[in-house]
């Protein structure tokens, strides 16, 4: 079973290519592959958006389940960034 990560990652792969294939396709005068990798891509597109939104919908659930946790790691988070920022 994949990771919620690894599969996010595989969708985001899948919508940089048909990106890619689109551009490529757009090069040449065949309207035809043109359109298919227009549906192509807008397919690959609603899934990372629709997988996206349920990730940040589980995230906010984590977050409210567990608030102050999520306080810890963002105070953690900030710290760490402060002191990276604050070297010279």
């Amino acid at each position: 079973m994949d990771a919620p990560s690894d599969r996010l990652m595989h969708e985001f792969r899948e919508v940089l290519a048909a990106a890619e294939e689109l551009l490529s396709a757009t090069a040449g005068e065949n309207a035809e592959r043109v359109q298919e990798m227009r549906v192509r891509t807008e397919e690959a597109l609603r899934k990372a958006r629709a997988h996206v939104e349920g990730a940040g919908r589980q995230l906010e659930e984590q977050v409210r389940d567990h608030p102050l946790a999520a306080l810890g790691l963002a105070a953690a988070a900030g710290l760490v960034l402060g002191i990276l920022l604050a070297r010279k």
